[in-house]
C-alpha cells in the first residue's frame, strides 16, 4: 500500500490528536490557459490545535517548495503524498507553498481546453480524496473546519468557490478573488472553478432568507442550458426540503454548474454543485432524460443537509448521505416537480443495480467496512446508492413519513456541523417513531445479499410465501385478472413476512405480483400462471409501475438463468414497441441487448440479432412521430446496428435526414448511427472526418475518436489497446472513448489476441496510474473469454494484489461466470 492510500485506523488516530480550526487556501491560475504551463502556485495555510509532536499533511502534485511551522522554516519531508510535520506547539500554523498538477483524469483541479473556441474552463471534484492534489490538508471526512480560498486568474473569468466573494483586485490582466469563510466543511466538498463560463441568475425567497440561485455551462454548451427548468426544479426542491427538515438552507449561495469530462453525474459541493455536461442534452430529451436531471438536482440538493450539514465520521457510513441523498431524489420529484412517477424510474433503474451490486461477490453491507481510502473508491456503488434507499423507502412505510420525517430534523438539530456514525441517526428514528430500530438495522443495513420471494399457490386458495434468505417485509401482492388479452387489478393484499414460509390466504387471480408497489427490496418471482398472463397482457395494464415490476420481474429471471432468454426476447418483442414510460422502454431496449451479447449461446446470438435489429426498425416506424418512444427506438436501431449490417441503407437513409417524420437528428445521435456504419465497416476516416466538421464541439471531437476506434481492423484495434494503456495524455473522455473502440461491434477476433496480455498489466496500471483511470482501464478492457480460466490463473498467483483491484477482477469475473452459467442453462429451459 503507497502512503496515499489513507487508511481508517491512521486517520482516526490523527483526528485524535489533531484539531483543525481553518484553512486559508491561495490558488493562482492565472497562466492555465497556457497549455505549457503544467501545474500550478498553490499555498495552504492550516490552523490546528494538537496533542502530538508530529503528523502529516496530504498532497499529491508537482512539489512541495516550502513548509513553514509556527513562524519557522522547516526541511521539506515530503514523499509524494504526505508531507510531515514534527516539532508541533498546542497551537500551531503550518503554511505549505507547492505546485498542483492540472488534471485531465478529472480527479482534483481539471482542465479542459473547449475545441470550439479554444477557451479554458477549470473545475475541482475531490471525493473522497483528491482535494490534496490543490490544496495541503487533513484529507478526511471527520476534520471539518471554515476554508477561506482565495483565487488569483485571468482578468474576465467568472470564479467561483464555496462561497461568495468578499474582495476582488485586478490589474495586469489578471484578478484575485477573495471568498467569504466557509462554514465547517470537510476537505472532500471543497469546490472552486474558474473560466469564461456563462451564467444564468435567479433567486429562492423564503420568509427572510434570500439565497442566489446561478446555473453555468461553457459559453459554447449555453445554447444546452435548459435553465428555465433546472432553476425551477431548483426553487421547488429548496421549498420542499426546507420545509421537510425544518432547518434553513445554511450554505449562503446555490450556484450549479455543468462541466465537460466529468467522472460522474454530480456533486454535492456546498453553495457551488457540480454536474456531468451530459445533462445538457445537444439533440431532443426524453422525459425520462429530463426526470433522470431533476432526480439528480434534488439528489444534491438532499446533500446540503445529509452530508454537508451532517457529515459521516469516515466511509463507513457513506450511506449516511448517499443512501437518503438516493431516496429523496425520488422522494422530493414525486412530492415537488412534475415528475410524479419517479418512483417507476426508482423501481427498475436505480433498484437493478442494486440487484446487480448485491449478487456479486463483492457484496458489502450497507453500513460497510471501509478500512482504506480505495475500499471507499469502490463503496460509491449499487449497495450504497441504490440499495440503501430502497431500504429507506422500506423504512418509510415500516414507521411512516411523518415520523420518518421527525427523526431526520431531530437529526440536523442535534448535529449540525458535526460528523455522525449510524448509531446517531438511529437513535433519534427510535425516538421519533418508537420502533425498535437496531432490529431493522440489523436486519438490513448490517447484512448483505436480498431475498428471492415466491408464490406456492394451492388449489384450495391456500398459498405460502416462500423467500430466500429470510428477511422481515412489509409489502403488498397485487392479484390482477385477464380480460381477454388485457390484465386489470382486481385487489392488493397487504401482508408482512419473515420466515422463509409464509402461509396466506390468497384468492385465485391470472396473475400475482408479489410486492406490488415496491415497497420492499427483494427480488419477485412469477408463477407459471403469472408469467402465461404477463406474455399476453404486459403492456396493457394502465399502472407504469406494476408493469415496471414485471419487467423486472422478468428481466431478474432471465439473467439468473430462470426464464429462457428466447422466451424473454419473445415478450420483450411483443410488449416493448406498447410500452409508453420512456424509463420503462429505455431500461428494456438496453436489457435486451445485453441478453444477447452475454446470455445467448454463440449460435443463436446472429439470429438474435437480427431479430433485434428488424424489432426495432419495426418500432420506430411504429413509433409516434416527435415522441420519446421514436427517439429511443431510433438510439436502440443504432446500436443494433453496430452489430449486423443488414440494415446500413436504413442506417444511411436516417442520416441524409429521410427518416420516420418527426425524428430529430441531433448530432449525438448522428454520432451513434454514423458509428454504427464504421464498426461495420461501411464508413471511415473520410466520414468521419466530414461528421466532425458538422460537429466540431468536445462531444464531437470525443464522438470522432471512438468512432475511428471502432473501424473493424485489427491494425486499429492494435493500436486501440497500445494508447489506452500508454498515451498518457488521453482524458478520461477520450480514454473511455477508445475502450468503447477497442470493443465496438463485439469482434472478438479482431482483440482476443490481447487476452493474455490484459493480465499482465493491470498491476502496474493500478500502480502507476490514479485509481479513477486504473478502474476504467481494468473494467473496460476485461477479456469476455468462453472460460474463465486466464483470470482464475491471475487471482491464484496475485493473492497480495491490491485489495481494490482485487475486487474488481472478481465483479469482472462474477459477471464472466453469471454469463456462461446462464448460457449453459438455455438448452434446458422451455422457451
Amino acid at each position: 500500500m503507497t502512503t496515499a492510500n489513507l487508511t481508517r485506523a491512521e486517520t482516526s488516530a490523527r483526528s485524535a490528536s489533531i484539531t483543525l480550526r481553518r484553512i486559508r487556501l491561495e490558488l493562482d491560475v492565472a497562466d492555465a490557459a497556457d497549455a505549457a504551463t503544467t501545474g500550478f502556485p498553490t499555498t495552504s495555510t492550516l490552523e490546528f490545535d494538537a496533542t502530538t509532536t508530529e503528523t502529516w499533511v496530504d498532497f499529491i502534485g508537482e512539489d512541495v517548495r516550502e513548509v513553514v511551522l509556527n513562524g519557522r522554516a522547516q526541511d521539506v519531508d515530503w514523499d509524494g503524498a504526505r508531507i510531515r510535520l514534527t516539532g508541533l506547539a498546542a497551537h500551531n500554523t503550518a503554511m505549505i507553498r507547492a505546485t498542483g498538477a492540472y488534471s485531465r483524469s478529472g480527479e482534483g483541479l481539471h482542465r479542459f481546453a473547449d475545441p470550439v473556441d479554444g477557451k479554458v474552463y477549470l473545475y475541482t471534484h475531490d471525493e473522497p480524496a483528491d482535494a490534496r492534489r490543490f490544496m495541503a490538508c487533513f484529507e478526511q471526512p471527520d476534520m471539518k473546519a471554515p476554508l477561506t480560498v482565495v483565487v488569483t486568474a485571468p482578468e474576465g473569468w467568472e470564479v467561483l468557490a464555496n462561497q461568495s466573494p468578499v474582495s476582488v483586485r485586478t490589474g495586469a490582466a489578471r484578478q484575485t478573488v477573495e471568498f467569504a469563510p466557509t462554514l465547517p466543511l470537510s476537505s472532500y466538498l471543497t469546490c472552486i472553478a474558474a473560466g469564461p463560463y456563462v451564467r444564468v441568475s435567479s433567486e429562492w425567497r423564503r420568509d427572510d432568507l434570500v439565497v442566489p440561485l446561478s446555473v453555468l455551462s461553457r459559453a459554447s454548451m449555453a445554447e444546452h442550458l435548459a435553465a428555465d427548468e433546472i432553476l425551477e426544479v431548483t426553487r421547488q426542491g429548496l421549498d420542499f426540503f426546507a420545509e421537510a427538515f425544518s432547518f434553513p438552507y445554511p450554505w449562503g449561495k446555490y450556484d450549479q454548474i455543468f462541466v465537460p469530462e466529468y467522472n460522474i453525474g454530480a456533486m454535492e459541493n456546498p453553495g457551488l454543485v457540480t454536474f456531468t455536461e451530459s445533462y445538457l442534452y445537444r439533440g431532443a430529451a426524453t422525459r425520462a432524460q429530463r426526470q433522470a436531471r431533476a432526480n439528480t438536482i434534488l439528489h444534491e440538493m438532499a446533500h446540503m443537509w445529509f452530508g454537508d450539514l451532517v457529515t459521516m465520521r469516515w466511509w463507513d457510513d457513506l450511506w449516511l448521505k448517499e443512501s437518503f441523498a438516493d431516496y429523496m431524489g425520488a422522494h422530493a420529484s414525486v412530492a415537488a416537480t412534475e415528475f410524479t412517477d419517479a418512483w417507476v424510474a426508482f423501481a427498475n433503474r436505480r433498484k437493478a443495480w442494486a440487484y446487480t451490486q448485491d449478487q456479486l461477490p463483492s457484496t458489502h453491507p450497507i453500513v460497510a467496512d471501509i478500512a482504506d481510502l480505495e475500499a471507499a473508491k469502490l463503496n460509491f456503488d449499487g449497495i450504497t446508492y441504490a440499495k440503501g434507499a430502497a431500504v429507506l423507502k422500506q423504512l418509510v412505510a415500516f414507521v411512516g413519513e411523518e415520523a420518518f420525517f421527525d427523526g431526520a430534523r431531530r437529526y440536523f438539530a442535534r448535529h449540525a456541523y458535526g460528523n455522525t456514525t449510524l448509531e446517531d441517526l438511529l437513535v433519534e428514528l427510535e425516538d421519533a417513531s418508537g420502533r425498535d430500530m437496531r432490529a431493522w438495522a440489523q436486519a438490513w443495513l448490517q447484512t448483505t445479499g436480498m431475498s428471492t420471494l415466491a408464490i406456492d399457490r394451492g388449489a384450495d386458495g391456500t398459498a405460502v410465501v416462500v423467500q430466500s434468505d429470510p428477511r422481515p417485509h412489509r409489502l403488498q401482492i397485487g392479484l390482477y385478472e385477464l380480460r381477454g388479452d388485457a390484465l386489470a387489478l382486481r385487489e392488493r393484499i397487504p401482508v408482512d413476512i419473515a420466515e422463509e414460509r409464509t402461509s396466506i390466504a390468497l384468492p385465485d387471480a391470472d396473475l400475482v405480483l408479489l410486492n406490488d408497489g415496491d415497497l420492499t427490496y427483494a427480488k419477485a418471482r412469477l408463477d407459471d400462471r403469472s408469467l402465461a398472463a404477463v406474455e399476453r397482457g404486459l403492456s396493457s395494464l394502465d399502472d407504469p409501475l406494476a408493469r415496471g415490476l414485471m419487467w423486472s420481474a422478468l428481466w431478474n429471471a432471465t439473467r439468473d438463468g430462470d426464464l429462457a432468454v428466447a422466451r424473454y426476447l419473445d415478450i420483450v418483442r411483443a410488449h416493448a414497441p406498447a410500452e409508453t414510460d420512456g424509463s420503462l422502454l429505455g431500461g428494456v431496449v438496453l436489457n435486451a441487448a445485453t441478453a444477447i451479447g452475454h446470455y445467448l449461446p454463440g449460435r443463436d446470438r446472429t439470429a438474435a440479432r437480427r431479430a433485434w435489429l428488424d424489432t426495432t426498425w419495426r418500432a420506430l416506424g411504429g413509433a409516434p412521430a416527435a415522441g420519446d418512444a421514436q427517439l429511443i427506438w431510433a438510439r436502440a436501431f443504432a446500436a443494433a446496428a453496430s452489430f449486423d449490417d443488414a440494415r446500413r441503407l436504413d442506417v444511411s437513409t436516417l442520416l441524409i435526414g429521410a427518416g420516420p417524420e418527426g425524428l430529430p437528428m441531433g448530432a449525438d445521435l448522428r454520432w451513434e448511427l454514423l458509428t454504427a456504419l464504421v464498426t461495420t465497416g461501411h464508413a471511415g476516416a473520410e466520414e468521419i472526418t466530414e461528421e466532425h466538421l458538422r460537429d466540431h464541439t468536445a462531444s464531437g471531437r470525443t464522438a470522432a475518436l471512438a468512432a475511428a476506434a471502432s473501424t473493424p481492423n485489427a491494425a486499429v484495434r492494435a493500436a486501440d489497446w497500445r494508447a489506452a494503456w500508454g498515451d498518457l495524455t488521453l482524458s478520461n473522455d477520450h480514454l473511455d472513448a477508445t475502450i468503447r473502440g477497442f470493443g465496438a461491434g463485439g469482434r472478438r477476433d479482431l482483440v482476443e489476441a490481447f487476452d493474455e496480455e490484459y493480465f499482465t498489466r493491470i498491476e502496474s496500471a493500478w500502480a502507476e496510474r490514479s485509481i479513477e483511470i486504473a478502474r476504467r482501464l481494468v473494467i473496460g478492457l476485461y477479456p469476455e473469454t468462453e472460460t474463465t480460466e486466464l483470470v482464475d490463473a491471475w487471482l491464484d498467483a496475485h493473492p497480495q494484489a491490491p485489495a481494490a483491484l482485487r475486487r474488481i477482477v472478481l465483479e469482472q469475473r462474477d459477471h464472466q461466470q453469471r454469463a456462461i452459467r446462464v448460457r449453459d442453462a438455455q438448452g434446458a429451459l422451455v422457451g
